[in-house]
């Protein structure tokens, strides 16, 4: 029995070791062509992990893996290399499936994959190379108000400013004194860029509280602020206590000018009648001096016949006539 076993064994030799036997083991690796596979992304912020398709945060630590699709295990025994090409500049090698990298700058990339597969020394190393377009944007992190004080009755203009890549969706809702008697929706609005303008007029006095939301294709934030509503600001105080003070100082200028202008009138008549008096003594004085005689000009020489009289010299002096007969 053993006998024939053996020989049967011995005859089928020729038949394992024939080389279309040999053509029908490698049938699988010699029609792969192509080394077949997807890339996927995780994403790590904290202690949340996100599973990525073609959208990428920034600054965000990214594993970027190569799933091999081998359904049959004909590169089991394979030994890989991959090149990676982050679509940016850089490039890295290796001999694992993953890579960790990640985008410092929003924008649109294209990651290269090339992967090399060798069986053993003897095979010819088979390729494959997998591309894919990326989008990377800036996670929303941060989203800020301004100004945080506002008045009563009037319209008023809050600057909202969303750090993070548009498109975003932002829903807003104002609430007195911060609390909600029934659910109230949200304004939902599309932002295009980082800055929107809200146009409000507020009612009453207190504190007002924003509930503001803002999410793009990433990431998601959502916060609460308080707005403390005034009657007036202080600078219309200091404005209206600053053209009062002007006020007063012009009407007590005018105060003060029409006085002096009633006291002259009534010191005008004494002083006429002291003008009179001075001008009077000055008259009597006058009259007396014009009591005394002006000798120069009463002054008359008579001249007899037949003589000759040399006249005055100077007026107002006394002279002497002297005659002179012929």
């Amino acid at each position: 029995m053993y006998r024939n076993i053996i020989g049967l064994v011995v005859m089928s030799l020729p038949l394992i070791l024939s080389p279309q036997v040999l053509v029908l083991a490698t049938d699988g690796l010699s029609n792969l062509q192509n080394i077949a596979g997807k890339l996927s992304f995780i994403q790590r912020d904290g202690n949340v992990t996100y599973l990525r398709d073609k959208e990428l945060a920034t600054e965000v630590p990214t594993e970027t893996k190569f799933e091999l699709f081998d359904p049959r295990n004909t590169l089991r025994t394979a030994r890989f290399n991959y090149t990676w090409d982050f679509g940016n500049g850089e490039v890295r090698k290796g001999s694992e499936p993953s890579v960790h990298y990640n985008y410092s700058s929003p924008g649109n990339y294209t990651l290269r994959l090339r992967v090399g597969a060798q069986v053993n020394k003897t095979s010819t190393t088979l390729t494959g190379v997998h591309t894919m377009d990326v989008t990377v944007l800036d996670a929303i992190r941060n989203i800020e108000l301004s100004p945080l004080s506002f008045q009563v009755s009037r319209n008023n203009s809050l600057v909202v400013h969303v750090d993070g890549s548009p498109p975003m969706w932002v829903c807003w809702r104002f609430l007195q004194n911060c609390v909600s008697a029934t659910p109230t929706g949200c304004h939902l609005t599309m932002l295009y860029e980082n800055t929107m303008t809200l146009n409000h007029t507020f009612t009453a006095l207190g504190v007002h509280c924003l509930d503001i939301s803002a999410r793009n294709n990433i990431s998601k934030l959502q916060t609460s602020y308080n707005i403390f509503v005034r009657r007036d600001p202080p600078i219309n105080l200091l404005f209206t206590l600053t053209c009062t003070g002007i006020i007063l100082v012009i009407l007590a200028f005018i105060t003060v000018i029409a006085c002096r202008t009633k006291n002259g009138h009534n010191n005008k008549p004494q002083m006429s009648k002291s003008s009179n008096a001075t001008y009077s003594s000055m008259n009597m004085e006058l009259q007396t001096q014009q009591d005394i005689p002006d000798i120069s000009s009463d002054l008359y020489v008579s001249r007899p016949k037949n003589e000759e009289v040399q006249p005055l010299l100077q007026h107002g002096t006394r002279s002497v006539a002297k005659s002179y007969r012929n």
